[in-house]
């Protein structure tokens, strides 16, 4: 595994295990948002004719630093739905990427559309916490997890009544999914070692997954062209976070980058050029 992952992971598994002593599984039912019908994930993201956004909320990253000083995440939530997100994901890990499970209540309340908590899922307990701050689906990182975790995981998730998005970040991984299991299958583009973006590669993984398998791509889209190359390769969604979140204003770019789906990819390359 990467360096970075396993620190983040290391990291992960000693916070889990505090929390877990203030907080056990039996205390997330008294809270409100546990309670709560939870959204249809899947649903929002199968657009018919065109390619879904999940916008994210996201204030830094460990190989970036602070991407957003003015962070407000209700705020975001708010401009990203408004100008026609489908879904939202929420980073909730705070050491690494400054995240909160509060910003994803306050978030998942605010908003109308399906809210995915975006961490570093390595414990059941994590899904169950999901679900009491408000999420609809969380996610699943492959490389950070054996194939019993994986299961055990994507059943507790199911259990809680949240949905998956399963990430993969190379062939490797994506050769351990089991398709019997797994409905909403994601690739992340950057290559950990070198954090480079390959649009192609996550394309091509996607590609192969069988019908009826909702497809993300994730990271490293910001322009017109992306989009376009998406849909013409039957990709679901795409999973947006820095390109956004640098913006004065993330919703106003959502807007323009989802305006290619109603001008036409003509408009959108002379806009590039």
């Amino acid at each position: 595994m990467n360096r970075i992952l396993d620190t983040i992971v290391e990291r992960t598994r000693e916070d889990v295990a505090v929390r877990q002593k203030l907080v056990s599984v039996s205390d997330f039912r008294s809270f409100e948002e546990y309670h709560h019908p939870r959204r249809d994930f899947g649903k929002a993201l199968d657009k018919p004719g065109g390619v879904s956004v999940i916008a994210e909320i996201k204030k830094a990253s460990p190989s970036k630093g602070i991407i957003r000083s003015d962070f407000d995440a209700v705020r975001i939530a708010r401009s990203y739905e408004m100008n026609g997100a489908s879904a939202l994901s929420v980073l909730t890990d705070e050491p690494f990427f400054q995240g909160a499970l509060s910003y994803m209540r306050d978030v998942s309340s605010a908003s109308g559309i399906p809210v995915l908590r975006k961490d570093f899922i390595i414990a059941p307990y994590q899904i169950a916490e999901a679900r009491a701050y408000g999420a609809d689906a969380v996610l699943l990182i492959v490389r950070i997890l054996d194939n019993s975790q994986l299961k055990e995981l994507h059943a507790a998730a199911v259990e809680e009544g949240l949905q998956v998005l399963v990430e993969c970040y190379d062939i490797q991984d994506w050769d351990r999914l089991d398709f019997d299991m797994v409905t909403i299958a994601g690739v992340n583009n950057r290559n950990l070692e070198t954090f480079e973006v390959d649009l192609h590669r996550g394309v091509s993984l996607l590609g192969t997954a069988p019908d009826g398998v909702l497809r993300v791509s994730e990271s490293g889209l910001s322009t017109w062209n992306d989009m376009e190359y998406l849909q013409r390769h039957g990709i679901h969604s795409a999973l947006i976070g820095e390109h956004f979140m640098r913006a004065e204003d993330p919703g106003a770019a959502l807007s323009e980058l989802a305006r290619w789906q109603s001008t036409g990819h003509e408009a959108g390359n002379a806009a590039e050029k």
